[in-house]
């Protein structure tokens, strides 16, 4: 189905219909600045390019690249040797890395003029009062509380390595979000992160960045990966990537991010500033993004239910007609309900690629338990003399479960089905992490910005979509029973 799909995405070009290149970005303002400079150095070029903004972290967006779901993205020399090419000398050059990229159809820039190297990070106080000026001062401060990004705890350029190169074993790590990471440091709530070189907030929070005295970390050069074709099929994109290599320093970059981070100006807007471009105005109103967020969000909600509305009420009949099997039913659908539900997004990229189909996918898997379990409980709680009164009619067995037992075990189906659909709402906020869009858009942006308004535009319509499906569903299992049953309920 992919490969189809694919094929006729392909043909659009000859039908005469023009797909817009795209371009990704990751989970912090850095990449997403990068990838607006990107996009308007290319409509400046007069070519169409659409962004697919913070797509997670550096595996959905290599991912995404090598399926062909998105044209290019801003990355770091350091994470592809270290992190995406396990091959490679650590100290590889970009020369080196085209020769490695290219056998992938990836094409990558010449440096774009800046380093973004990773660090270690202290409040300027905390650290002058331990003494702390290295990275291996830290091994004679156990009880120091570290605090390090998601990402940087399990990348092969993070926590690990660091820990091992300088013989650290402190008593207290947790991991975070990067943009939260500042806040909790700033609180006392941790004493020391991982930074970015170019991060605004280093020089806000007055933070001392540690010496990396042993060299761990590589070089970090910004640079854009992009797919090797589009150097036939877009030769006019290719040269806007390479346009903008050496024309970004550092001092510009800390500058570009301070203006999005600290000073709330949005990203497009700090691009085309940068580019020299005219602003392209505010943007779309809160009502009409809200609009906008609240259709992606119910096309993926109701979209995955009705799937798995289709798929789990037959497996719950087959679970109570033979009970062996029905065993083997619920407990695969328990296991599918145990997987993170970040983690399930993510499988469903290699399949399905970014975008919708990947998160509808993972709805899908996630709404099958609750309703073949009722279905499953509601068929076995049948009274055993009902069911073998309409044996004993002589009806057979399709027609006794369409007359009598499907109906008598209906509000515990549609228990289940309330149950994954207050699910489904909510865990579809992080579709936005693949390119899905829904509530999860603004909360993820508002949470790297640390902006509570952004935050509060996506969670509190989330809120009350999951209380108006709850009371929905209620207002339909009261429909479905009898008035008279109703009455003995109050009773």
């Amino acid at each position: 189905m992919r490969g189809l799909l694919l094929a006729l995405l392909a043909l659009l070009p000859v039908l005469g219909v023009a797909k817009p290149l795209r371009i990704g970005s990751k989970q912090f303002t850095e990449s997403v600045i990068l990838a607006e400079i990107a996009r308007g150095e290319a409509h400046r070029a007069g070519l169409d390019v659409e962004h697919r903004r913070e797509l997670g972290g550096t595996a959905i967006l290599w991912s995404a690249l090598r399926h062909g779901d998105i044209d290019a993205y801003p990355e770091y020399t350091g994470t592809l040797t270290q992190e995406l090419l396990k091959d490679v000398a650590p100290d590889a050059d970009i020369k080196a890395l085209r020769a490695r990229l290219a056998p992938m159809g990836i094409g990558i820039t010449d440096s774009l003029g800046f380093d973004d190297n990773y660090a270690i990070g202290m409040r300027e106080q905390r650290a002058a009062e331990l003494g702390i000026r290295r990275i291996s001062d830290l091994a004679a401060h156990p009880d120091l509380h570290y605090g390090f990004s998601n990402e940087f705890m399990d990348r092969g350029d993070g926590w690990p390595g660091l820990r091992q190169r300088y013989g650290l074993a402190p008593t207290h790590v947790q991991g975070l979000d990067h943009a939260l990471s500042y806040r909790a440091l700033a609180s006392g709530a941790v004493d020391l992160t991982d930074l970015y070189s170019t991060d605004a907030e280093i020089a806000y929070y007055h933070l001392r960045v540690l010496e990396d005295d042993r060299h761990y970390f590589p070089s970090y050069q910004a640079v854009f990966l992009y797919r090797l074709s589009l150097e036939q099929q877009a030769p006019g994109f290719v040269a806007a990537l390479q346009g903008l290599v050496g024309k970004i320093d550092e001092p510009a970059m800390r500058r570009m991010n301070a203006q999005a981070k600290l000073e709330g100006q949005r990203e497009a807007d700090v691009a085309a500033h940068f580019l020299h471009l005219p602003s392209e105005g505010q943007g779309d109103g809160f009502w009409q993004r809200l609009l906008q967020r609240t259709a992606e969000h119910v096309s993926l909600a109701a979209s995955s239910l009705a799937l798995a509305v289709l798929f789990a009420i037959p497996l719950g009949i087959v679970a109570a007609r033979w009970r062996r099997l029905g065993l083997w039913v619920i407990g695969l659908t328990g296991v599918l309900q145990t997987v993170p539900s970040l983690a399930m997004f993510v499988f469903m990229i290699p399949l399905f690629g970014i975008g919708a189909w990947p998160a509808l996918a993972a709805l899908f898997l996630y709404s099958l338990l609750p309703i073949v379990r009722n279905t499953h409980a509601g068929l076995l709680g049948i009274p055993l003399e009902l069911r073998e009164s309409a044996a004993a009619l002589g009806l057979p067995w399709l027609t006794r479960l369409h007359r009598v037992e499907l109906p008598l075990a209906a509000r515990s189906i549609l228990a289940g089905i309330k149950t994954a659909s207050v699910i489904n709402v909510g865990t579809a906020t992080l579709a936005a992490l693949i390119g899905a869009g829904g509530y999860g858009q603004p909360i993820l942006t508002g949470i790297r910005l640390n902006d509570v308004g952004l935050i509060l535009e996506g969670a509190v319509p989330a809120a009350l979509l999951a209380i108006l499906v709850q009371l929905l569903f209620e207002g339909v299992e009261r429909w479905l029973t009898p008035r008279g049953l109703r009455i003995v309920a109050r009773e």
